[in-house]
């Protein structure tokens, strides 16, 4: 394990990640420092913990609007590959539901 000492809107922070992953974690690091402080610079936000908040909101946002990978399901968002997963497990369920009051 590594740990990195960073800054987050001007707040130091003490973080563990895997040997080997410390690039990563300094670029999220950054992303999400860049995000929080565009948020308090635009000025309609006060509160580090609601300005936390926001810029995870569209951080999530960005990521399930992220397009599958190529293959059958490119043409849909993460969230609808996730929403059809749901519904899969739903289908199965229900199937394999009688099934086990066999036994």
């Amino acid at each position: 394990m590594s740990q990195l000492d960073v800054a987050i809107m001007g707040q130091g922070f003490k973080l563990s990640c895997k040997a080997g992953e410390e690039s990563e974690l300094q670029h999220a690091v950054r992303y999400l420092d860049d995000r929080m402080c565009a948020i308090r610079d635009a000025g309609k936000v006060k509160g580090n913990d609601r300005i936390a908040v926001i810029a995870a909101l569209g951080i999530a946002a960005e990521l399930l609007a992220t397009k599958a990978p190529e293959g059958p399901l490119s043409d849909l968002t993460m969230s609808a590959v996730r929403d059809r997963i749901d519904a899969m497990h739903a289908v199965l369920d229900s199937a394999l539901t009688p099934q086990e009051n066999l036994f």
